[in-house]
């Protein structure tokens, strides 16, 4: 289970970027092929938070699908996991574009008084 490191590093990332703040929120976007099951991550998310200013932290998934192309009709096929089929039941499909990458998009943090 990746997602546990991959949670951990997000934890880390944020905690430092927060400089002692409370953490409320996390917004991510997580690609389709980039081999991350937002749910596992979600759980790994609050394990990983335990004992930090991320502890209690929402953490938002935003998943990005990749685009292809069906070699055998040339239809536009949008990819929402790595064993995706063209609506015509192909897959032979062209290089998929996009839907690889994990980003921080924003946290949200309690005001520091």
């Amino acid at each position: 289970m990746h997602e546990l490191s991959v949670a951990s590093a997000i934890v880390e990332l944020c905690d430092e970027r927060a400089r002692g703040a409370q953490v409320r929120r996390v917004r991510l976007q997580v690609g389709a092929l980039c081999c991350v099951l937002p749910d596992s991550l979600r759980f790994c998310f609050e394990v990983a938070t335990e004992g930090t200013t991320l502890e209690g932290a929402t953490l938002e998934i935003e998943q990005v699908p990749a685009s292809s192309r069906c070699r055998d009709c040339g239809c536009a096929v949008l990819m929402l996991e790595i064993l995706t089929t063209c609506a015509c039941g192909s897959m032979n499909l062209e290089p998929p574009r996009g839907g690889d990458r994990l980003r921080i998009l924003s946290m949200e943090i309690e005001e520091v008084a």
